[in-house]
Parts: C-alpha cells; structure tokens; sequence
C-alpha cells in the first residue's frame, strides 16, 4: 500500500513510517502542509495519515483539495485529544477514520488495512480473481487453492492490479505507487517490466492464466478479456 504521512514532529513521523515500511507499505512523508500540497499533486494514496495541527496551516485545508479534486484518497485524522470540532469537521469532509495521540503503531496499522479494504476490496480480507486469491491479512497468495512465493514487490504490483482490474495503468503510475519517493531516482522504467515479467511467469507457472496486457506506449492492463 502506498501511505503518505503528514506529521511535523519528526520523531512520529519517522515512527509511524518505520512501522508501515516494515510491513511492506511505501510511505511517502511531508512535514507541512505545502509539503503535502505538493505530495498529492503528484500521487495518489491509498491511505493518507493527516495531522491537522500544522506550522504552516490547517490540514483540514488538505482535505477541502482532496474533496474539490474528487480524490478517492482514504484519510486518518492524526489529532490532539481537545480538537473535537477540528475532527468532527474532518470527518464532515470525508474522513475515514481518527486517531488521538497518543496511540499504539499496531491500532494505526490496522485501521490503515481497514480504510484499504473497505475502499478497494468491499471490507473483504480474501480478495478472489477467479482462480486467483489473495489474503490481505497474511500478505499470502494462492492459484486453484495452491500458495506461490512472490517477492513483496511482486506482491504490492498483484495487489494494485487486482484493486485496479480493467484499468489501464500508466508505468509511471506503477512506479510511483510501488516506489514512492525513490520512483523519481529512476533513469528509466525497465525494471518495472522486469518485476511484471517475474511475477507474469510465478502465476503461468502455477496454472494461472495470463490476464497481464501491455498497452503499447502507456502500461498495462489486469483483465480476463
């Protein structure tokens, strides 16, 4: 999943990336609010984790673009325990969630799966492809029942095609959900190509069909048609 952290003390922010980034998520970070202005111009999140407390401005200022924008970016509200207007106007523009500091890294991760799930997979943990299945919670994937060892790139591609089925996805789309930050040091997309090769041939292998389709000069398409 691809995270962005929206946090001014810089002991938390690191925290709550360090935790994500262990569990295999891309985390994206800003200390300010034109810090994030700028994030979410150029990508989309699966989870944006927002301070509303920033030096530079309100967060709620974040979210009034994300709703004028129609974004479908899901948001935890980070706050302090006396901001009860900041969060029920947070959640009056499409929060999905809050947390009050301080709280347990374990509870925030969960709630981050929770948004996710909800918002690309219908609530469900077990996500099914027709011979395809992937179980969110243990990260674990199965063709016609049997499990196949992906490499957690490999995995973070699968899921994002499967939230994205019939959708053609630019390369640099792919890069900078799977990548983050790092996708810009890149000189070119090859081993973009190279990962989806890779993980292509683990399903055919295990009696998969084919559903990758490359789009000449964008991407790529996940479909049965």
């Amino acid at each position: 999943m691809k995270i962005l952290v929206v946090e001014d003390e810089q002991l938390l922010r690191d925290n709550i990336a360090d935790y994500l980034k262990a569990e295999g998520n891309v985390c994206d970070l800003a200390a300010s609010l034109d810090e994030a202005t700028e994030k979410i111009a150029l990508y989309d999140y699966d989870c944006i984790l927002l301070d509303l407390t920033l030096p530079d401005g309100d967060g709620l200022k974040l979210m009034r673009i994300l709703k004028k924008q129609d974004r479908d970016d899901g948001i935890i509200i980070i706050t302090a325990r006396g901001s009860v207007d900041q969060r029920i106007e947070g959640l009056g523009l499409g929060a999905d969630d809050y947390l009050i500091k301080p709280f347990h890294l374990s509870e925030l991760s969960a709630r981050v799966l929770a948004i996710v799930r909800r918002r690309s997979f219908k609530g469900n943990d077990l996500v099914r492809f027709n011979e395809l299945n992937i179980d969110i919670q243990s990260k674990t994937v199965k063709v016609h029942g049997e499990p196949i060892s992906l490499t957690r790139k490999e995995y973070d591609l699968l899921l994002y095609f499967m939230a994205n089925k019939s959708k053609v996805i630019s390369k640099s789309a792919l890069v900078a959900h799977i990548w983050g930050d790092h996708a810009d040091m890149a000189d070119s997309f090859d081993f973009i190509y190279t990962h989806i090769k890779n993980l292509r041939k683990k399903l055919v292998d295990a009696g998969c069909k084919d559903y990758f389709q490359s789009v000449y000069g964008v991407g790529y398409k996940f479909s049965a048609e």
